[in-house]
């Protein structure tokens, strides 16, 4: 997941990065990767020209489906929203 940063951070984009389902426009990014049997996911945005913000990183624990809790999703979109005022303030 590191490398993924690093790759966005470089303007680039890794292969197990794939746009958010429910953002619109691709807003958040999301990578998905397997370690010593658990899945691990981060999120991201390019959003905002030259930042990379980490929305959130977090553990898939259900066993079924690949669909996302409300909590994360909620979460995320709280921290977008975080992150669309410090960008605006910066700037």
């Amino acid at each position: 997941m590191g490398y993924a940063l690093h790759l966005a951070q470089q303007g680039g984009k890794h292969t197990d990065a794939k746009p958010m389902k429910g953002f619109p426009g691709a807003s958040v990014v999301e990578v998905v990767a397997d370690h010593d049997g658990n899945t691990w996911r981060l999120t991201y945005t390019l959003k905002y020209m030259g930042v990379v913000y980490v929305l959130h990183a977090f553990q898939k624990k259900s066993k079924q489906g690949i669909k996302t809790p409300k909590y994360h999703v909620d979460l995320i979109r709280a921290r977008l929203k975080l992150a669309k005022e410090h960008y605006e303030r910066s700037h």
